[in-house]
């Protein structure tokens, strides 16, 4: 085993000691899920970043403005750095005062438990692809400096994501997440300025073809859909809500993913121009989302890769931790406790810690057998998303609709995805099922006040 390889696989252990030690902190189901909700501004800013700083920024997007340009991936950096300054501007603050532990909370609040199930349902989905996305992506740079099978690459990285999230929960990501965060913008720098120092004339007239800048292509629902996509669909992710909900206060919930918006574009663009400019330095590579991994072995020495390469497992760590957190307690806290609602703190973490091994297994085997990370993180981000979008937004800032309302949006947002995605097989799918959504949740609205009108006036009748 080479002096890199060693110098890896010694900060991967480190990481797992931390899970293990901040372990130690975690008393209640709060402390598990949401850092006992005592998160200050710095450490919520890094685990805001770190979090959605994971394979499809790194890996994914990378690869696929390799392939097709800018226009490959509107989403990174893009829509996400909208995604998190929406959610610093309209949610954060509103969602915090609710005291919620996930955002199915939310759904049982507003309307009722049957909801809340449903949401539930819908959003565990989402959540176990942005796990796989994450797990296929440490192996493919795990893969890529051991050079171990993919397959065995991806097996020994699921084992270690489930090991580190069992053991140390949010606690442990959120404090890991400063230290990682600040490794993954060094590291990302050293390689910025190592690839830029290999670029010549002839590189730019090849990369920087205007075919490939061109950020917008294809029909203006196509562009929409695209923008959509990680837009109202990520906005809602419980990933995103856990970090506002741990917040320490409203001010630190709003301010913190603000300027994680912004730190996330301005680190989040270094990718994109390695990617841009990756036909010109590697004409002939064969698997795209080993760009930033290949580009830094090429031109990093030895102690600055082990430094990216430590700070890329860490990023990733940070955010399939936060996904398989994210699934487990929608099904923990949402499905399985409220049929046991005398159970004690240290049963509710067992039983979080159980789905999180189960969720870890599922997540494994859909990163076996994926074409692609940034196809999963886009299903990932659209599935059920819409009906989620919707029924949250209408919900908190409307007085409109109540249970039936809510049940026909969510279900009608993800038909029509489903729908327009494997049997239509349109390209603006998703905004089809938001459109569909709201529709059907402002139709039924309309039908509940009616007939509460109407059961009123019979009341005030029968009273007479």
């Amino acid at each position: 085993m080479s002096a890199t390889q060693l110098g890896i696989l010694g900060y991967m252990l480190l990481q797992l000691i931390i899970g293990f030690l901040l372990s130690r902190r975690i008393q209640t189901e709060a402390d598990y899920l949401l850092a006992g909700r005592r998160l200050g501004l710095g450490i919520s800013v890094f685990t805001l970043f770190a979090t959605w700083f994971g394979a499809e920024t790194c890996v994914g997007a990378a690869g696929a403005i390799y392939q097709e340009g800018l226009s490959g991936s509107v989403s990174d950096p893009f829509a996400y750095c909208l995604c998190l300054l929406l959610m610093g501007l309209c949610f954060a603050v509103p969602l915090w005062k609710r005291n919620l532990t996930t955002l199915a909370d939310f759904f049982r609040q507003r309307y009722a438990p049957e909801v809340e199930w449903l949401a539930a349902l819908i959003m565990i989905p989402s959540s176990l692809l942005w796990a796989a996305s994450q797990m296929r992506a440490f192996g493919q740079v795990l893969s890529s400096f051991s050079h171990l099978d993919i397959s065995l690459a991806i097996t020994l990285s699921a084992a270690i994501v489930v090991i580190y999230t069992v053991s140390g929960g949010l606690w442990a990501d959120a404090v890991t997440d400063v230290v990682q965060g600040l490794m993954l913008i060094v590291g990302l720098m050293c390689l910025a300025v190592a690839v830029l120092m290999q670029i010549r004339p002839e590189h730019i007239s090849v990369a920087l073809t205007a075919e490939r800048v061109t950020l917008f292509r294809g029909s203006f629902l196509q562009q929409l859909d695209a923008w959509l996509v990680p837009i109202c669909g990520s906005v809602v992710a419980q990933e995103l809500v856990a970090r506002a909900l741990a917040a320490n206060s409203l001010h630190t919930a709003k301010r913190s993913a603000l300027i994680a918006g912004v730190l996330y574009f301005a680190i989040g663009a270094i990718p994109a121009c390695i990617g841009l400019m990756g036909v010109a330095l590697f004409p002939d590579l064969n698997d795209a989302e080993k760009l930033l991994p290949i580009a830094a072995e090429t031109y990093l020495p030895s102690f600055l890769y082990v430094v990216f390469i430590g700070a890329l497992f860490s990023a990733i760590l940070s955010t399939v931790d936060s996904t398989l957190l994210a699934a487990s307690g929608l099904l923990a806290h949402n499905l399985i406790l409220p049929m046991r609602k005398k159970m004690s703190e240290a049963a509710k973490v067992r039983i979080n810690r159980l789905g999180v091994v189960l969720f870890g297994v599922v997540a494994y085997v859909l990163a076996l057998y994926a074409s692609s990370i940034h196809e999963l993180v886009k299903t990932a981000s659209a599935i059920g998303s819409a009906g989620v979008f919707v029924v949250l937004t209408l919900g908190l800032f409307s007085p409109m609709g109540k249970t039936y309302s809510a049940v026909a949006g969510l279900l009608t947002g993800a038909i029509a995805w489903i729908v327009g995605t494997y049997l239509l097989h349109l390209d603006f799918a998703y905004t089809l099922a938001l459109g569909v959504s709201f529709l059907s949740y402002l139709t039924v609205a309309v039908v509940e006040q009616a007939l509460s009108a109407k059961a009123a006036a019979k009341q005030r009748t029968l009273s007479k």
